[in-house]
């Protein structure tokens, strides 16, 4: 697995952020041979992205833009040749992160580490539109951190 991280220097989070997406990678029995891109960014910046790509205008904390269709990924279509697979692209707005943490009442890094993997699931086809995906999803989500040792 490779992750290309742009504007986050924090070598610990990057390190926690790749073992959280290994540990999701096992979870969701998803190959090994992938890549991502994950991308720290400011409000202006995730607030255009947010209204270029979804017609929403305004700040948000995280978001995705996967390569492949879910059914590409989950019928190992794209993924079960020997060449690397590019997943796609997650931008995680940092200033959100910070007052979302404030407001959670947990640390940065946490925040970080949730909206990565949040991010990372949506690329490998998972979604929380429908309440039964949502279920898979965010338990999904707990199960992986949990795995990781990411506190609340």
């Amino acid at each position: 697995m490779t992750v290309n991280f742009n504007n986050l220097t924090d070598i610990n989070l990057r390190k926690k952020i790749i073992q959280i997406f290994k540990i999701a990678l096992l979870e969701t029995n998803t190959k090994n041979n992938v890549s991502v891109n994950v991308t720290i960014v400011g409000k202006d910046r995730i607030r255009k992205l947010n209204h270029d790509f979804r017609n929403v205008d305004k700040v948000t904390d995280v978001l995705s833009f996967p390569l492949l269709e879910p059914y590409e990924i989950k019928n190992g279509e794209m993924l079960n040749n020997k060449i690397q697979t590019d997943l796609g692209d997650i931008a995680i707005c940092k200033s959100k992160a910070v007052i979302q943490a404030n407001d959670y009442k947990h640390s940065v890094k946490r925040e970080i580490c949730f909206l990565a993997l949040h991010g990372f699931l949506h690329v490998l086809g998972y979604d929380h539109i429908k309440k039964d995906e949502e279920e898979i999803m965010f338990n999904l989500q707990d199960k992986i951190l949990k795995k990781a040792k990411v506190e609340r």
